[in-house]
C-alpha cells in the first residue's frame, strides 16, 4: 500500500525503533540553570523587585527551553542510527565498543580522532564508539555519550 502525495509514509518493520535514548541534562545542570535565572533578580532589584522577578521568569523560560531543545535523541532502527540531527545507514557501521570511567575519558580526550563525529555531553560519562566503514566518508567513527552504553551497543550489534 503506497502513500498518497503529501501523506506521511506508514511505519514499516525497518523503521521500528529498537533503541531510543534522550541525553537529558543531569539534575545539577537544571539546578545551575535555576540558580542562573534566580541571579537575574539581583541584577534588577535596584530598579524594582517586580521587574527582577519578571526578568528572572523570562530568563528561566529561555534557559529551560534551550536545555530541552538542545537535548539530542539517539535512535536505532533496523536500517539506521540517528544521533541528534545526524543519521547514518547501519550498512556503513562497523565495530561498536563502549567505554566507562577512565577509558571513556581517554576516548573523549587524548584518544580522540579529530575527524570523528561527536555527540558527547559533559554530564554523561560513558561513551559508545561506532566505527564508520563507508569508504567515501572521512569520518572514522562516531563517539556518542550514553547513560546505557551496553544497551546501545547491543542494539547496534543485533
Amino acid at each position: 500500500m503506497s502513500s498518497a502525495p503529501g501523506e506521511a509514509p506508514q511505519n514499516t518493520p525497518d523503521q521500528a525503533v529498537l533503541y531510543e535514548e534522550r541525553l537529558w541534562p543531569s539534575f545539577w545542570v537544571w539546578l545551575i540553570a535555576a540558580g542562573f535565572s534566580s541571579a537575574v533578580i539581583v541584577m534588577f532589584a535596584p530598579i524594582s523587585m517586580a521587574v527582577g522577578y519578571g526578568a528572572a521568569a523570562v530568563v528561566a523560560v529561555i534557559v529551560f527551553t534551550l536545555l530541552v531543545l538542545s537535548t539530542p535523541r539517539i535512535a536505532v532502527t533496523a536500517t539506521t542510527l540517528t544521533v541528534g540531527r545526524a543519521t547514518i545507514e547501519r550498512a556503513y557501521l562497523g565495530s561498536v565498543e563502549w567505554f566507562t570511567g577512565e577509558d571513556a575519558t581517554q576516548q573523549r580526550g587524548p584518544g580522540l580522532n579529530g575527524l570523528a563525529y561527536l555527540c558527547i555531553r559533559g554530564w554523561i560519562s560513558p561513551v559508545v564508539r561506532v566505527e564508520v566503514t563507508d569508504p567515501e566518508d572521512r569520518t572514522p567513527y562516531w563517539l556518542v555519550s550514553s547513560r546505557h552504553p551496553e544497551r546501545l551497543a547491543a542494539a547496534l550489534a543485533a
